[in-house]
């Protein structure tokens, strides 16, 4: 029925949810510095996050959807502005290797906007910034924190190893609009 009305079928993402409070399974690596990104860094954070989602992970299944650089970078700089997002930014040896984001609604989580650089992959940040942003969510008294993985990626089987698990699928359409 919607492919009559023009949409076409991208691919499909997973909503994992874990219950909080929750302890993270594993310790970030010591020679990493996690800390709330303040707006000052607003420009350093999306660096990172559109550098680490333009570069997908070769092991697992990668995006459904792919944006042009500039777009991501506006989708990401409007997100980040959300009001009640707060942002992360890991770094080794001061230098910026990740970043994440974290909004806080009525008892529920969203950890959201993860990204690592390529070369700093499988090196625990992900996990470092799972960590922190789960040890927050309790601290706010929330009772769950969900994420959104593509099915049979790295990032799901992280967050599947750190007690999260599959909530629903949600399938991802695109319909054209007529010009």
């Amino acid at each position: 029925a919607l492919t009559r009305r023009g949409y076409a079928l991208l691919g499909f993402e997973n909503v994992l949810g874990v219950a909080l409070p929750h302890r993270v399974v594993g310790s970030a690596a010591a020679e990493l510095e996690l800390a709330e990104s303040p707006r000052d860094e607003l420009e350093a954070w999306l660096d990172v996050l559109v550098a680490g989602f333009a570069a997908p992970d070769l092991e697992g299944v990668g995006p459904a959807e792919v944006h042009e650089t500039e777009m991501l970078r506006r989708i990401i700089r409007d997100f980040a502005r959300t009001p009640g997002v707060v942002r992360f930014l890991a770094r080794r040896a001061g230098e910026p290797v990740g970043g994440a984001s974290m909004r806080v609604a009525e008892g529920v989580a969203l950890l959201s906007g993860a990204a690592t650089l390529a070369a700093h992959r499988r090196r625990g940040v992900q996990t470092a910034m799972l960590a922190e942003r789960l040890a927050r969510a309790s601290a706010a008294g929330c009772e769950l924190a969900v994420i959104t993985t593509q099915p049979g990626s790295k990032s799901m089987q992280n967050a599947q190893r750190h007690g999260f698990e599959l909530l629903y699928v949600r399938a991802i359409l695109h319909r054209e609009l007529e010009r």
